[in-house]
């Protein structure tokens, strides 16, 4: 029986190792932290019952890809959620605007820019579909779908601040510009608008859906159904070293590329190694996770019912906040991104007190404390805010990177969304899962299509470990 070691148990290495298990294979999954999950775990950091998610937490890419559609997670107990608002974005004096699953109706609520939004996202809606098979792989392939993915490529190469220029009102730019900002990167630059595009039409598509009982819910889907395989899962075993595992048929490396290079050693082709050693990070989150009496409250009325709110004011408050974090200058007023799950999942809170996660971009490294940055920003919009946190609980960069080796710097995106990382994603080679190394491949949100919960990359890579075993 061929079998094979994956390390690290993110939702990209528990992918792999299901896709491997299903096909036959013998698979042990490694992970070095007690608890598995990466990215997808959840727990009571603040006061007693209260269940927040430590990153992932809103997943619209999860619904409908290759990997979920081979393995029906909701078999496994996964359950999803959704709040009436998929998305929000308030603006000071009680103004905003939010995004509903409905094209028109999150249309109606633009008033002259009504018809732009419906124009830009009524048609990607209706083909989101064949959009999203084309662009859940490597950027390298031969399109089954070109010209929708043409007019898909066509918004995604545009700086962000240039596709906001359709909008004429501040509500309207600063919508675009708050999902245009999960890119990690300055609005101005080429392919800004590529995980805008992607998600805002997510958001139409199939909505912004939260997991019932936490993030953890899809790690433990996945565990269910590789058990079900015959894999199983280790924690606590923290691999340095290709000589720990003993020589399996198949390694996958669900670790960011430095954590490759330094578990390979002197296997790795000194190409590849340069590769990985040079691969570039981006900016890093910062993350307080609070526990408030009765919820938020926003001035904006609808932004009350969302489950996902960016913080960041107008559009151009934003690009200058994430301009300014790109070069290494900590924003006084940082763009945050805030999880109210509970609209979705009331599980998660307890007696009115309800769990709410806001993770701010901040430079690469950052050593600051920027719980108060954050604060701040949620009272600018929501007055009261601070009379109503029961508990909290900050992660800076350095415990991000330390809970997580992937996230190195507190990068959650696990790699730099520039031009050149879109397109060769980890290194410029015709299989980016390989390593060079035979049988021995990395699986990570490094490679592509990039960060999210859907297990595309872990998925995508077993598909090419799978390839070489046959």
């Amino acid at each position: 029986m061929t079998t094979a070691v994956v390390v690290g148990s993110g939702p990209n290495g528990l992918a792999a190792a299901l896709t491997l298990a299903a096909e036959g294979v013998e698979v042990t999954v490694l992970e070095a932290a007690d608890t598995p999950g990466g990215g997808t775990r959840s727990g009571e950091v603040t006061v007693p019952g209260l269940l927040h998610d430590e990153c992932s937490a809103a997943h619209p890419l999860a619904l409908d890809n290759a990997f979920t559609r081979r393995f029906d997670l909701t078999q496994a107990g996964l359950e999803w959620a959704w709040a009436p608002v998929q998305y929000a974005h308030p603006l000071d004096g009680g103004c905003g605007a939010v995004v509903r699953q409905s094209v028109e109706e999150t249309a109606a609520g633009l008033g002259r820019d009504a018809g732009s939004w419906r124009r830009m996202f009524g048609p990607l809606t209706a083909r989101f579909d064949k959009i999203g098979e084309e662009f859940l792989q490597p950027m390298l392939h031969v399109p089954s779908h070109p010209l929708v993915l043409g007019r898909f490529g066509a918004y995604a190469a545009m700086p962000a601040s240039v596709l906001g220029r359709r909008f004429r009102t501040e509500e309207a730019r600063a919508l675009w510009g708050g999902v245009a900002a999960h890119a990690f990167r300055p609005l101005g630059t080429p392919f800004s608008s590529a995980i805008g595009a992607a998600l805002g039409t997510a958001a139409h598509r199939y909505g912004w859906p939260v997991a019932v009982g936490g993030s953890q819910s899809i790690a433990q889907a996945m565990i269910a159904l590789l058990e079900q395989h015959g894999g199983r899962v280790e924690t606590g075993v923290r691999v340095t070293s290709m000589d720990q595992l003993g020589e399996p048929d198949l390694l996958l490396l669900d670790t960011a590329p430095s954590g490759a290079a330094d578990i390979l050693g002197d296997r790795l082709p000194r190409r590849v190694a340069r590769a990985y050693r040079r691969f570039r990070h981006g900016t890093a989150a910062f993350q307080v996770a609070y526990a408030v009496d009765g919820g938020v409250p926003w001035e904006h009325e609808p932004t009350r019912t969302a489950c996902t709110v960016h913080v960041g004011g107008t559009f151009a408050e934003m690009a200058s906040a994430e301009r300014d974090t790109w070069r290494g200058v900590m924003p006084e007023r940082p763009y945050v991104l805030l999880m109210q799950q509970h609209n979705a999942d009331p599980s998660r809170g307890k007696g009115g007190v309800v769990p709410i996660d806001a993770y701010a971009h901040v430079p690469a490294g950052y050593t600051g404390d920027a719980t108060e940055a954050i604060t701040a920003q949620i009272e600018r919009f929501a007055p009261g805010f601070r009379e109503r946190i029961v508990g909290y609980t900050a992660r800076p960069t350095r415990r991000i990177a330390a809970d997580n080796p992937n996230y190195v710097g507190g990068d959650i995106a696990t790699g730099a969304t520039n031009p050149g990382q879109l397109v060769f994603r980890p290194r410029v080679a015709l299989d980016p899962y390989s390593t060079g190394v035979p049988g021995v491949y990395l699986c990570s949100a490094a490679t592509p299509p990039g960060p999210g919960a859907h297990g595309m990359c872990g998925y995508l890579a077993a598909r090419s470990a799978l390839d070489s075993v046959r």
